[in-house]
């Protein structure tokens, strides 16, 4: 299997970032990981491996990104409102750095926004925003509003609120979004989510279901048995759904 490690300064972030691609050729997946996690995760929990087959064929090549959560959403100790700017900040470095990038080496006409858990918020928040960019989205175990607190999940901008909080939930940009040519890009998006039927974001799912149902966007919902928030159930998921 074809793997390239790659490494740029990146002017958006003002910091060295890092990335792996998998394959050489196919549809162009971009790989958000987890809350914190680096763009080495989808090799350690063996994602890579259980695509393996479709990447050897030509038929997936991925972009596994590496995360800077810890200076955005996780970073407690600076303001909410610096929060959500930094990451606004790593959505442009994804915009308008990693997708050229990817279009660069890869000419396919399909990209796929896809990730795990933080990474899931990360892949439908930008697809849902940019859907002209994204032909499919695939996220699993996925929390799609920040903003709420759940079990032992804070409300990660600690109920500070503002336009810019609002513009990157999905749950609550997709029910007034009203632009014609923004939802005739997401009605012709292959869309897939998947939640445990233990996950605490479950009911947070099924909103995000019915918004999208609201705005007539086919999508899939499944709910998988018990909490499926580990790389056991993505490995199994993959294959499925990708």
């Amino acid at each position: 299997m074809n793997r390239e490690y790659h490494r740029w300064h990146s002017p958006r972030l003002n910091r060295q970032m890092e990335l792996l691609v998998f394959g050489h050729a196919g549809a162009r997946v971009l790989v958000f990981p987890t809350r914190d996690g680096r763009f080495w995760e989808h090799e350690a929990l063996r994602l890579v491996d259980s695509i393996a087959p479709k990447i050897h064929a030509g038929l997936l090549q991925l972009f596994c990104l590496d995360s800077i959560d810890h200076e955005s959403f996780y970073c407690y100790w600076n303001h909410p409102s610096g929060r959500i700017r930094r990451h606004i900040e790593f959505e442009k470095y994804v915009l308008q750095e990693v997708l050229p990038f990817m279009n660069q080496k890869n000419k396919h006409p399909c990209t796929i926004a896809h990730g795990c858990s933080l990474g899931a918020f990360h892949a439908v928040n930008i697809a849902l925003r940019h859907p002209y960019l994204f032909q499919k989205l695939c996220a699993f175990s996925g929390r799609y509003d920040l903003t709420l607190a759940v079990e032992h999940f804070r409300n990660l901008f600690d109920g500070y609120y503002d336009e810019d909080i609002y513009f990157n939930t999905p749950t609550h940009f997709l029910g007034q979004l009203n632009s014609e040519l923004l939802l005739e890009h997401l009605r012709r998006m292959d869309i897939v989510l998947t939640i445990g039927a233990e996950d605490p974001f479950l009911g947070n799912n099924r909103h995000l279901s019915r918004l999208l149902d609201a705005k007539r966007v086919s999508h899939s919902l499944h709910v998988w048995d018990g909490r499926a928030h580990r790389g056991s159930a993505w490995r199994k998921m993959l294959p499925l759904y990708l």
